[in-house]
């Protein structure tokens, strides 16, 4: 029933329970889950995830905060994890500007190295970008990647809208079920649902009303039934049409 395009299954958070949750997905209508990366190790975290559980795909790449963790030979084994199977993006990569956790040059740098690279493996990329809205884009129009999602989509309609007609996707979390959410709201109530993906983001940004607590794949329902809401559709037309997506898009 749920696709969940995003979550962090090799996250510490689930140290204690991961095989017991992970188990628990499918009796809960989660039917896929792309675990996505956000280091080196991470990524070779989510390739033995994804051999471990035949739902679980995985993405592999190196998050903005890890930019520094990069240079040309650990580049190289990043990148020849490429052929591992069940492997169906490049990501999380981007910018982040409101942690600053690497210089912005080396951010910008390494997103584009990672996307000139996920286009020679042909891979659509999935693209984390906070405070830096307007470089991610620029830097995505310079590159012409092949495909994907901005995850968490925290930007304007407008920018929304352009990277619908680039063949994007754009994530919805849980933050569309905050009080505070009027402009993914309206991002949602703008844009079609053929290019909407749901996630969670587990373990964070639990929706409404486990905000604060730790978040899993059992919550896409929330999500889920808030773009319905918006829509004015059924929560099953959502959970079809973004399964239908996810689909698509990681070629599953």
């Amino acid at each position: 029933m749920y696709f969940e395009s995003h979550a962090h299954y090799d996250d510490e958070a689930y140290n204690e329970d991961r095989d017991e949750l992970l188990l628990s997905l499918k009796n809960c209508g989660v039917d896929y889950v792309i675990q996505n990366a956000a280091s080196i190790s991470s990524s070779k975290e989510g390739i033995e995830l994804a051999k471990k559980y035949d739902f679980i795909y995985c993405t592999i790449g190196v998050h903005p905060h890890d930019a520094e963790e990069l240079d040309e030979e650990k580049f190289k084994e990043l990148k020849s994890l490429s052929t591992e199977k069940k492997v169906v993006a490049i990501g999380e990569i981007g910018l982040d500007y409101y942690y600053d956790n690497s210089p912005r040059d080396l951010q910008k740098y390494w997103f584009e190295r990672q996307m000139e690279w996920s286009k020679e493996v042909s891979l659509p990329i999935v693209v984390h970008s906070r405070d830096a809205s307007q470089d991610t884009f620029d830097l995505i129009e310079k590159v012409n990647p092949i495909g994907g999602v901005i995850h968490c989509y925290s930007g304007s309609v407008e920018m929304a809208k352009e990277y619908v007609k680039k063949g994007f996707y754009i994530g919805v979390g849980g933050t569309v079920t905050f009080k505070n959410a009027k402009k993914v709201i309206e991002v949602v109530n703008e844009i079609p649902l053929s290019s909407i993906l749901i996630e969670t983001d587990a373990p964070y940004l639990s929706p409404v009303p486990l905000r604060g607590k730790r978040n899993d794949s059992r919550n896409l329902k929330y999500i889920v039934e808030k773009i319905a809401e918006i829509k004015g559709i059924s929560p099953e037309e959502v959970a079809r049409i973004t399964m239908e997506n996810g689909k698509k898009l990681f070629k599953i």
